[in-house]
């Protein structure tokens, strides 16, 4: 009686052997709105954040503020006439900064950050530093007010700063240690 059954079973495994695979069917389908929902969150943030630079400003008379094109508001402390030249993507600049809130509590002081050295442009400080630095000149000292998705973002940096936590930054532009190659002035040394 198993000798019957064999090549029935030889039979129905070389059927299930050469059937074609059949395509799964998604398990579930991606509406995009879940997209949607997070740029309209994203954008309400912006609006806020915008709007609590705004009322800082219009508050504090003692200063002039510029708006850059990059999205952020800021004034100067000290500008040097005499110099000329702005960083340009490449040069090697020093730079001194703090990191404080809107209300001005110390999240990393100048001293605590230190003097610090670097590329423009081509290393991984927060997205707001890498172009303010490009609108001072040597000797100048400015502050700027970034919205959170100009300073650390929603992730924050693992440390002090929050999500999404809109910061406040004074940097000081030390020195241009080296001008890049492709700069309008190829001299190595200002």
């Amino acid at each position: 009686m198993i000798k019957t059954y064999v090549p029935l079973l030889a039979f129905v495994l070389l059927f299930m052997a050469c059937k074609q695979p059949e395509a799964r069917r998604p398990v579930s389908v991606k509406s995009g709105s879940f997209m949607r929902a997070s740029i309209e969150r994203n954008k309400g943030l912006l609006e806020f954040e915008e709007s609590l630079i705004d009322s800082i400003i219009k508050i504090d008379s003692l200063n002039k503020y510029h708006s850059s094109s990059n999205g952020y508001s800021y004034y100067f402390i000290t500008r040097d006439s005499t110099q000329s030249y702005l960083p340009k993507e490449g040069d090697v600049v020093k730079i001194n900064y703090d990191i404080r809130t809107l209300a001005e509590d110390t999240i990393y002081s100048s001293q605590e950050i230190g003097i610090v050295d670097f590329k423009v442009d081509k290393e991984d400080y927060f997205p707001g530093l890498r172009t303010a630095v490009k609108l001072l000149k040597k000797g100048e000292k400015a502050t700027f007010l970034f919205p959170s998705s100009l300073a650390y973002g929603y992730h924050g940096d693992d440390d002090k700063v929050g999500t999404n936590q809109t910061i406040k930054s004074t940097i000081t532009l030390l020195d241009i240690d080296q001008k890049a190659i492709d700069s309008t002035n190829t001299t190595s040394k200002e």
